[in-house]
């Protein structure tokens, strides 16, 4: 592989111009397609294979027209102080309002509070409920502002007024001010890094031109493959980090390059073959993690991870050969590493700088990891331990109203309604009692309401409502407690177990719905996938690692350290967002259960971008062993050579996925602050620390490869050893005989 990348880093080199106007074409042809694609809306939600989904499609074939998973709106009023609901001037507002609500070219009902015994009991607060035909995320824009309108003209009449439901539901805000913060800061430590306002250039380009590509891409498909805005921040989220990062690799080995003195052509092929490779493995490993995701089987996860896996495809053929093109228009303005300190010489002179130069800190801190490896094994594993310990009170949930901010008309509809019906009335469930093969319909269910009225947690039982054809009937249930607690979630179990009862006397299958039993569905069915998907992904990755390393103890520990700052990072995670320590620095208003999503998201982007700072790190210390240094030299020569860039590619990591912790969005807050806090997990306690001693203690035998493994792999020359010179084999030592002899 490494000849293959060294001639197409060359080419690319030498026919630039080729190369860039592909690019440019391919850029503006997406560019194109996006502006002319019609609007998309957000994804349509489904959870294949749930219970609470097969009631949403029964309730489709058994009472057509009746828009079962259509959305809601709700408008919470309440009545100025020492006035009710039922005087005269509130009734008539309200009476008002409901009819103009009911003008809606997507609403199916509007219903009276004064009819419906919508209003407390001490008359304070009553709602309306708006029922659309369309799912509340498919809705248009102007039935949103039609409920926010008619709020308004209430508003202005006295009345507090405030409105909830899923209808408000919109394309989550990453947050732009944030982004624009984590670019500068990328900006400054890929200054900081290479060296020269050009050098640190590339990168940013060549990752914004990839973005670019991909989200544009994603828009010009979102309404034939029906991708919502969440596809297309997280395609940017991952994009921007990993294409900033394989360009940085690439452009800092061709820096180093030069520093031994090689021409500008021979530099950019040789860290195209030696750096480009790992890049490929690196976006290898992050693409099986993403790809994986379609294990959960849930659409929307199978789209979202897709399409973020086609973006890190595009990350990394830019850098492997855009960043070639690029370099050679640069010329000599893209400098050696260490060029600056020092005074101009020839080419012999910077050969001999990497010698002579007082050692970098990660040369220093290799060194001394090597001298105490088990001490610093032994902090690092403790301590990323005892981070990770409040994960074991994680608590899964999907976000409601309840967990917006306070400043937001949901989450004061949401208190409204809680304050005037009780918590639980924000989460209504809703029975669906199939009846067709029971005998007496009517009976069963009589059965089902008068068996949930005796259960713990239920607040208020409504009658039962059939079809047409008398073979199907609804029962709403409102519970005690709110939607996200442990207590709902148990009365929904309860449900569930005493429906098995009832098909065994009346033949009638019971099934709960509603929106919080889907999400008690999802949050499970994320449960049950995080195992095989861990299994997958891991295993896959493992094997791709040994194909890598030549190693079986390396790949090995690189899964482990994984796990180990994955569960670190969820520990901190569940501390900040769960129990709400230190929230308050980073805008968490409302604790409560971490989203169903976050866990197997979590496991699968930290272990791609994981693996990146493994291969990247790993592969010059393999590298240095193969082309003949002890164990413990080869420690010090990868972070002598790959240290400071792993640093700087981890902060530019952190800086990206840092910018969205700004967003008003909880879930895309809770995303940012965990895959930032992964990063910084993995790449400076484990990579940085864990990994060094872990090959400090092992030495030789952490390269060790059973001889008929080693015979069985392909050899894809990641080290770049067949792209070694005569020349470069009599610095390195001599040939194969002599590395092993050294190795002895």
């Amino acid at each position: 592989m490494a000849t293959f990348l060294y001639k197409l880093g060359r080419f690319a080199f030498r026919r630039r111009h080729f190369v860039a106007l592909i690019w440019v074409a391919l850029l503006t042809l997406a560019g194109v397609g996006a502006a002319s694609a019609p609007a998309a809306g957000t994804t349509s939600f489904s959870i294949p294979g749930v219970e609470a989904q097969k009631a949403f499609d029964l309730l489709e074939q058994r009472f057509p027209g009746a828009s079962a998973d259509g959305g809601t709106g709700r408008l919470v009023f309440k009545a100025p102080e020492g006035q009710k609901m039922t005087d005269a001037a509130n009734r008539a507002t309200v009476e008002k309002t409901v009819k103009a609500l009911s003008d809606g070219s997507e609403v199916v009902s509007v219903t009276d509070p004064f009819t419906t015994n919508a209003v407390s009991k001490d008359g304070t607060v009553a709602y309306t409920s708006v029922k659309y035909d369309a799912p509340g995320m498919e809705l248009k824009d102007s039935t949103r502002d039609a409920l926010e309108a008619a709020g308004d003209e209430a508003r202005a009449t006295g009345l507090t007024v405030d409105v909830g439901g899923d209808a408000l539901q919109a394309g989550a805000e990453p947050g732009a001010i944030g982004e624009v913060i984590g670019l500068a800061i990328a900006a400054v430590v890929l200054v900081i890094t290479l060296g020269s306002l050009v050098a640190a250039g590339l990168p940013l380009l060549t990752a914004i031109i990839g973005v670019g590509i991909g989200v544009s891409t994603i828009t010009a498909l979102a309404k034939a493959l029906d991708l919502g805005d969440t596809t297309s921040t997280l395609a940017l989220m991952i994009g921007l980090a990993v294409g900033i990062d394989y360009a940085l690799f690439i452009v800092s080995r061709y820096r180093s390059e030069l520093a031994e003195g090689r021409d500008r052509e021979e530099a950019v092929g040789r860290a195209t073959g030696t750096a480009g490779s790992a890049v490929v493995f690196a976006g290898l490993t992050v693409v099986i993690a993403l790809a994986g995701l379609a294990v959960v089987n849930v659409p929307m996860l199978t789209k979202m991870g897709l399409a973020a896996a086609g973006t890190v495809v595009v990350a990394v053929l830019i850098a492997l050969t855009m960043i070639p093109a690029l370099l050679g228009y640069a010329g000599k303005k893209v400098k050696a590493t260490g060029e600056k300190r020092r005074p101009a010489g020839d080419k012999g002179a910077r050969a001999q700088q990497g010698t002579s130069a007082k050692p970098g800190p990660g040369v220093r801190w290799a060194s001394f990891v090597i001298r105490r490896p088990a001490a610093v094994l032994l902090l690092g594993v403790v301590g990323l331990g005892a981070v990770a310990v409040p994960a074991t009170q994680l608590e899964l949930g999907l976000p409601d109203d309840g967990s917006q901010p306070t400043s937001t008309t949901q989450r004061r509809a949401y208190d409204l309604l809680s304050e005037g019906f009780g918590p639980g009335f924000n989460g209504p469930l809703m029975i669906v009692v199939d009846a067709k093969n029971s005998d007496d319909p009517k009976a069963a269910a009589t059965t089902v309401t008068d068996g949930i009225k005796d259960l713990e947690d239920v607040a208020t039982v409504t009658p039962a409502m059939f079809n047409k054809a008398g073979d199907t009937a609804t029962i709403t249930v409102i519970p005690d407690s709110k939607p996200s607690s442990v207590q709902t979630e148990d009365l929904v179990h309860a449900i569930r177990d005493q429906g098995v009862d009832v098909r065994a006397d009346t033949g009638a299958q019971v099934l709960v719905t509603g929106t919080t039993a889907m999400n008690i569905d999802f949050s499970q069915k994320l449960n049950d996938a995080l195992i095989p998907y861990l299994g997958l992904v891991v295993g896959l990755a493992f094997l791709l690692l040994i194909v890598v390393f030549r190693s079986i103890l390396v790949p090995l520990k690189a899964a482990l350290g994984f796990l180990l700052s994955v569960l670190a990072a969820l520990g901190a995670v569940v501390a900040v967002f769960q129990w709400g320590w230190l929230g308050g620095l980073i805008g968490v208003e409302e604790t409560g259960p971490i989203m169903s999503m976050m866990p197997i998201f979590m496991v699968g982007v930290v272990f791609g971008l994981a693996m990146d700072y493994e291969v990247f790190l790993v592969t010059r210390m393999r590298e240095a062993y193969v082309h003949g240094e002890s164990p413990s030299q080869a420690i010090v020569t990868g972070f002598r050579h790959s240290a400071k860039v792993v640093a700087a590619a981890a902060i530019i990591m952190m800086a990206v996925f840092g910018g969205f912790i700004s967003s008003s969005e909880s879930m895309i807050k809770m995303i940012g602050f965990g895959l930032a806090i992964a990063v910084f997990f993995d790449a400076f306690i484990v990579r940085m620390a864990i990994v060094p001693a872990v090959l400090a203690l092992l030495g030789k035998k952490a390269w060790w490869l059973p001889k008929w493994l080693d015979r069985a792999l392909p050899n894809v020359d990641v080290e770049g050893e067949g792209l070694k010179t005569p020349a470069d084999a009599a610095s390195s030592g001599g040939g194969d005989e002599d590395r092993e002899l050294a190795r002895a």
